[in-house]
């Protein structure tokens, strides 16, 4: 049986450009995917904590060290320059994978600069 587990996110990205006649996607900057194991043209989910809006899309290459977040074609419509988005990527895992998987947590600051990153999300307290 495989089960679909967190593989990667990006916490807090701020949404640098909107390009409604793009071909399409989420350009990310190719640092960021590196560093979140995020490959190009792979399936993500984008949500949006500035307006509530989660959408599904694929990533693109963006210049290494340029910071971009950029929200192409249709889906632009559900982002605004500033936003605060949260970028997912899920990986379907079998009993065995499970045992020793942990998910890439990347945390970016305002400039979508990595401050830290874990594999773990602390335990919510009342």
């Amino acid at each position: 049986m495989q089960i679909t587990m967190l593989k990667t996110k990006l916490h807090r990205a701020h949404v640098t450009h909107v390009e409604l006649e793009y071909e399409g996607s989420c350009a990310i900057d190719s640092s960021l995917l590196e560093a979140s194991g995020i490959r190009e043209y792979e399936q993500i989910e984008i949500y949006n904590v500035t307006n509530g809006e989660r959408f599904t899309t694929y990533a693109i290459r963006a210049e290494a060290g340029s910071g971009i977040i950029s929200i192409n074609g249709a889906a632009a419509h559900k982002a605004n320059v500033d936003d605060i988005v949260i970028i997912c990527a899920y990986a379907g895992l079998d009993e065995k994978e499970l045992v020793s998987f942990k998910p890439k947590l990347i945390y970016l600051n305002d400039n979508n600069e990595i401050t830290h990153t874990r594999n773990t999300i602390p335990v919510q307290v009342a």
